[in-house]
């Protein structure tokens, strides 16, 4: 594989951030005229946002290539289908989700008709990461489109080829007066959250999570955070270790590790941890071959910054797979390390990247017991051949989501809510879980005039009240 184009060839991006209250003015008029909440305007959008992804995907894909050598299929299947499914999606279903709900009126109050309705919430921000720069800057648009909001984008400034993609595509395709995209840095952000928003949907870091929503508490501003966390990997001794083995490898080193959900350490049944270990060699060697470095299939460290602290983890680690790196591409190789002890930096925070440390266990309340002992992870894996043992790790752990013998693939299904809980976030997205994100439940009742008793009014009669307490 030849080494991915250095990200300095692309600009550094930025925009200028006097424009940007005037720009937040503007669409906030827009949405104000109700021009976003025609069901075929929103339809409309989101066939557009398709169209981008149609279209343009082969830049998108070259883009995301040149920023950090992302493979092809893993650009296409991660960053531009998934973002395609989504929108396909919510347009098939967006009458269904938009109608109003009905719901129980209680007999005290009757006549009468309860019913739940969704309206958009106005103005909102979308954050994104670098790691899946497109999907997880689109994916949480299609929630705001489907809602019926106006949205103001911001791509992450370390993959520079895909955010100067996204914001010549982005106004290219969707309707200019209702979306907006700003490149840059820290300080395009810090003049975007100074502004009032309706919603801030924030995917990256704890520490700049914590930095986003303070800056929305100053507007009373809800905020979805998609954070991280050392997402654990638990292996019982009765797992399948070649179904295991395959698994746990594509779902850590997809992206080169890269990814919010990847499997962080394993926790592995000491009876197994040998054999694992052995066999994760094996399927590393048959995903990427004898050197990686030359795999077409396998991605790159997304800078040297990224890639000197990934480097610097390994200092005194016992490596049993793996370690070679090489700084002028920011190549790390596939790395497995074992015997890693519970005070190493290895655990201390998330790796987010090719290093997976394996730990022997006795059982897996041990596992469990070291997986509640530290902050709730964004998910959780477990490979057995027991149901109870599956049983005891669900009910036991407190995660944002898991999967049972398979790694990343629940992120995959938009029926289930994707999120974190604690220090991994807080809300959820995915399919109709998008939707609801960005709307306001409204509770609405109207009343029948037909019927007005004056007993409900005051001067209140004791008959009254002693029907009241009767209810207790």
């Amino acid at each position: 594989m030849t080494a991915a184009p250095s990200i300095e060839s692309a600009p550094e991006p930025h925009s200028n951030v006097a424009i940007i209250p005037g720009r937040v003015a503007q669409l906030r008029a827009s949405f104000a005229s109700g021009r976003t909440r025609s069901l075929d305007w929103r339809r409309e959008q989101l066939e557009r946002l398709e169209t981008l992804l149609r279209e343009d995907g082969e830049e998108i894909v070259a883009a995301l290539k040149a920023d950090f050598g992302k493979p092809d299929f893993e650009a296409w299947a991660a960053d531009v289908i998934a973002v395609a499914g989504e929108a396909k999606l919510a347009r098939k279903h967006l009458a269904r989700w938009t109608r109003p709900e009905k719901v129980a009126t209680p007999l005290e109050q009757r006549p009468a008709r309860s019913r739940i309705v969704r309206e958009p919430l106005g103005v909102v921000l979308v954050i994104a990461p670098w790691n899946y720069p497109v999907q997880l800057l689109l994916s949480p648009l299609v929630g705001a489109i489907a809602a019926g909001n106006c949205a103001v984008l911001k791509p992450s400034e370390i993959t520079r080829h895909t955010s100067a993609v996204l914001s010549r595509l982005v106004p290219r395709h969707l309707d200019p007066e209702c979306f907006e995209i700003f490149e840059g840095g820290v300080a395009e952000t810090t003049a975007l959250l100074e502004q009032r928003f309706d919603h801030v949907f924030y995917t990256g870091n704890g520490r700049v999570g914590r930095v986003v929503m303070e800056a929305a508490a100053k507007h009373l501003t809800p905020v979805t955070l998609e954070l991280g966390g050392k997402s654990p990997c638990i292996v019982d001794e009765s797992a399948d270790l070649d179904v295991a083995a395959r698994r746990i490898a594509w779902g850590k080193f997809l992206n080169a590790g890269q990814t919010c959900v990847a499997p962080d350490y394993l926790l592995v049944h000491e009876a197994v941890e040998s054999e694992l270990v052995t066999k994760l060699g094996e399927v590393i060697r048959g995903f990427y071959g004898d050197d990686p470095r030359q795999s077409p299939h396998y991605a790159r460290v997304v800078d040297d910054r990224h890639h000197a602290r990934l480097v610097g983890l390994l200092e005194g680690a016992e490596i049993a797979q793996g370690g070679e790196r090489r700084a002028d591409d920011r190549y790390l190789a596939p790395t497995i390390v074992r015997d890693v002890k519970p005070d190493s930096p290895l655990l201390a925070d998330e790796i987010f990247g090719p290093i997976l440390p394996v730990l022997r266990v006795r059982d897996v309340d041990e596992a469990i017991a070291f997986v509640e002992a530290r902050e709730k992870p964004l998910a959780l894996y477990v490979f057995t051949g027991s149901e109870d043992v599956e049983q005891k790790v669900v009910e036991g752990t407190s995660s944002g989501g898991v999967c049972v013998n398979a790694t990343l693939f629940h992120l995959g299904n938009p029926n289930l809510p994707f999120g974190g809980v604690g220090e991994s976030g807080m809300g959820a997205y995915h399919g109709r879980h998008s939707f609801e994100t960005f709307s306001h439940r409204k509770s609405v009742m109207t009343r029948s005039t037909r019927f007005d008793p004056k007993l409900a009014y005051p001067p209140y009669s004791k008959l009254l009240t002693r029907l009241l307490r009767r209810r207790l």
